[in-house]
């Protein structure tokens, strides 16, 4: 190595000396800074630098006075450093750099929220996109259309549903499709990701030897709530009200006696947050580049993962896959092909849309104990973000489907999830919500017309609670109980009261 005479200066003296070009050479950072396995008390910092360097993070609440620091020694490219004993739901700023120097940082954009406790109502916003990474225009527009939308508003944590980097996956491909793009995200809100066949080349091997798990730092403990899985092809985290399950539909097995599913059951059996949200790539129903008739992987997940799930309480899953959006009515039992799905199917009918139709999906709330199963499950094909490949969409558990570029917003408030598919353009083309307050569409089973023109139903309820059944011939008017001291049982028995001539009546039921 070339060596130079250095001159350098100190308060009481002048010395010469020689000195490697090396140890004065700043290092330049090629990637991040990104933030990962966020939890109420920690959160994992990383970014990359050439030539090696140490790593340090200071940190603090306070912009003007970052009084904490975390060096670590270790000479490396790839940094990687934990920032632990946090408070939670707080807001610190922090820089990036080595012992004696800073890359980045030192500004008010440089900065991470930590998660709420498990449990506690914090509104939070979750931005979900689905096969993006094909570092294209349509794929920089959607994003735009995000930053746009969002403005200055705290994005809580958001999720990938696999094909994050075409066309293999390669450690080039990402920093090109995802770090040389979500630049803005990735140093201020931890991403979630989710393994798809293009992070894999295609591959189907249950191996940790991808690029994707050298890149990503994801809970294999528990550590951000749930249950330990071991591993990274799945796991599950919390965040305030909302426990997130990522499944890996590409490389685990897909049985219901397989690791993966046993894991599930596990991990479903201790969550008593009041929101269940899902997701992994292969989409259990699509009709649009990809068909979940026709292709294994869907079929699978469909067949071995929705009844788990949906006696698990899930109110919403999230999959890509298929290059376009798709959003299916609010649904429970349908696992085989599409010609079987059926009424049945349907646990309440409109749009869930709170403008029009029959107004916002309603579910019961297992009130902090688990939450309450087979009760209505909303299914959306987020695979839009970065190109559209066209396809019939015409699958019936579908209410609302577009071969349009997008992304998907997701704002919890304590027990009001909406939702809203956002186009590149900036426009709004889909929206549902779905409430959990108590009341909730009755079940019907048995309806039997009466010759007065009344209508008898059976309604399955909640044991152990009171049920209330109220009805209303405007939505726009307040509801009206009409049976107040409905038993406490598995199922009763209602007759309404209309005559000949009367209204249309709209039901419900209530719990207290």
């Amino acid at each position: 190595m070339q060596n130079e005479l250095f001159q350098y200066a100190c308060p009481t003296t002048t010395a010469i000396g020689w000195l490697s070009l090396a140890a004065v050479a700043q290092a330049d950072l090629t990637r991040g800074p990104y933030l990962q396995d966020s939890t109420p008390t920690s959160i994992v910092v990383r970014w990359r630098t050439s030539p090696a360097e140490t790593s340090r993070v200071v940190f603090g609440t306070n912009f003007n006075s970052l009084d904490l620091t975390n060096n670590d020694g270790q000479i490396v490219t790839e940094h990687l450093v934990t920032l632990t004993n946090l408070q939670p739901d707080t807001r610190y700023y922090y820089s990036i750099g080595a012992t004696n120097t800073t890359l980045a940082g030192q500004s008010v954009n440089y900065f991470f929220r930590t998660h709420p406790l498990s449990g506690t109502p914090k509104p939070v916003r979750v931005w979900v996109i689905g096969d993006a990474g094909t570092h294209t225009t349509d794929q920089i527009a959607v994003r735009d259309a995000f930053e746009t939308f969002n403005g200055t508003n705290t994005l809580h944590a958001w999720l990938q549903l696999g094909d994050n980097a075409y066309d293999v996956g390669s450690d080039t491909e990402y920093q090109a499709a995802v770090f040389d793009v979500y630049t803005n995200e990735l140093r201020n809100a931890v991403t979630w990701p989710t393994l798809g066949n293009h992070d894999t080349a295609q591959l189907s091997d249950y191996v940790d030897t991808y690029p994707y798990f050298d890149i990503f730092t994801l809970p294999t403990a528990g550590e951000a709530g749930g249950v330990a899985s071991g591993t990274e092809h799945y796991y599950s985290f919390d965040l305030g009200l909302v426990h997130f399950i990522c499944l890996d539909s590409m490389t685990a097995s897909r049985a219901t006696n397989g690791a993966m599913a046993l894991w599930l059951r596990s991990d479903l059996a201790v969550n008593t947050n009041r929101w269940l949200i899902a997701y992994w790539h292969h989409p259990p129903y699509s009709k649009g580049s990809h068909d979940s008739d026709g292709e294994s992987a869907l079929i699978e997940m469909r067949e071995n993962f929705l009844p788990l799930l949906e006696a698990g309480g899930v109110d919403l899953v999230l999959s890509g896959h298929s290059h376009a959006y798709e959003r299916s009515q609010f649904i429970n039992g349908h696992y085989g092909f599409s010609t079987s799905f059926n009424s049945t199917n349907i646990v309440q009918l409109g749009s869930g849309r709170e403008t029009n139709g029959l107004g916002a999906y309603h579910k019961p709330d297992g009130l902090g104990e688990n939450p309450i199963g087979n009760r209505g499950t909303i299914y959306t094909v987020a695979g839009s973000s970065g190109q559209l490949s066209g396809g019939t969409l015409d699958h019936p558990t579908m209410y609302f489907s577009e071969s349009a570029l997008g992304s998907l917003v997701l704002d919890f408030s304590s027990n009001r999830l909406d939702v809203i598919f956002l186009r590149e353009t900036g426009n709004v083309d889909d929206t549902f919500t779905l409430i959990k307050d108590g009341t909730y569409p009755p079940l019907l089973t048995n309806p039997v017309a009466l010759p007065d023109a009344a209508f008898q139903f059976t309604v399955l309820t909640r044991a152990y609670r009171t049920n209330i059944i109220e009805a209303t011939t405007n939505l726009v008017i307040t509801w009206t109980p009409v049976f107040t001291n409905a038993p406490a049982n598995a199922s009763f028995t209602f007759t309404e009261t209309n005559t000949p001539g009367d209204p249309l009546r709209l039901y419900r039921v209530r719990r207290q």
